[in-house]
């Protein structure tokens, strides 16, 4: 690897020393490295400016936790570059690496010490009565929520156009596998080694004795159709992707939910595995 691009979190990394220690280090070895500075608009706050990305950047650094790295996965899915994260909070699943290690991290690198994990993403379509409204990629899920007020939700759900169930909850998360210790994993959804390929559809707080995750796959396609409530009003929901993007929803349009055909790369060191991660969290 050459050139290196690095994004960072300002919230997490003060005055982007960590961002320009990482340069200054890579520069003295010979290597190419740009800093991104990110973006601000009113009310958001994005933290990369794709339009810097080149096409011969060979590494994507980010640095901050596993929703920066999400955000930037997301942003950046159809460059095919790998990412790898560097975290400065707690420990992640997707930002595996500390920053007391940062240095060590870039040393694999230069040396080629490394292996690129590809991860499956899926895609998000809604349709209105007017066709097609919206469309975007996640890589750990995509939520169904309520928007507003505290209600439950009344949705159908269907599989490759065949009806699956009808659900009263207070929404649906629809997940890769990485995305399985996301929010599924706290809807009581099982953990999923990444690296495989498959969807999980897990319902949040169903009013149902009988609700339970399910898993499909990479192959199905799942189609989230909004209904009344139960009094006949209009429902108005949010779908959410990654925790960034967001769509709306009404009474009597959908979302179609499938694998992309975009992946994310995940440069792996060999320096701590998922299930050395997951036990960790498990004890913590």
């Amino acid at each position: 690897m050459e050139f290196f691009y690095v994004i960072t979190n300002p919230t997490k990394d003060a005055e982007l020393r960590t961002a320009r220690s990482i340069k200054d280090y890579l520069t003295r070895h010979g290597k190419t490295c740009i800093v991104d500075v990110g973006m601000k608009k009113p009310g958001k706050e994005r933290y990369t400016y794709k339009e810097q990305v080149k096409p011969d950047v060979d590494c994507i650094i980010v640095l901050g936790g596993d929703g920066t790295l999400l955000q930037a996965a997301v942003d950046l899915a159809d460059r095919d570059i790998p990412f790898l994260g560097i975290n400065l909070g707690t420990l992640g699943f997707l930002a595996e690496i500390n920053r007391s290690g940062t240095e060590d991290a870039l040393d694999k690198l230069i040396r080629g010490e490394y292996e690129i994990e590809k991860r499956m993403m899926i895609s998000g379509q809604s349709f209105g009565k007017m066709g097609e409204k919206d469309h975007a990629r996640a890589l750990n899920d995509i939520v169904i929520t309520r928007k507003g007020s505290l209600q439950i939700l009344n949705f159908n759900i269907y599989v490759n156009g065949q009806f699956l169930h009808h659900y009263h909850a207070d929404g649906m998360i629809v997940s890769t596998p990485t995305g399985s210790t996301g929010y599924n994993l706290s809807t009581g959804g099982p953990i999923v080694e990444p690296k495989a390929e498959l969807i999980l559809l897990s319902p949040i707080c169903p009013h149902s004795m009988h609700s339970r995750s399910i898993v499909l796959s990479p192959e199905d396609t799942v189609t989230v159709g909004i209904e009344s409530s139960r009094d006949g009003e209009i429902q108005e929901v949010e779908a959410i992707f990654d925790g960034c993007h967001k769509t709306i929803l009404r009474t009597g349009e959908r979302i179609e939910i499938k694998k992309s055909d975009k992946t994310t790369g995940i440069v792996k060191l060999s320096q701590v595995s998922f299930l050395e991660v997951l036990h960790r969290k498990m004890i913590d």
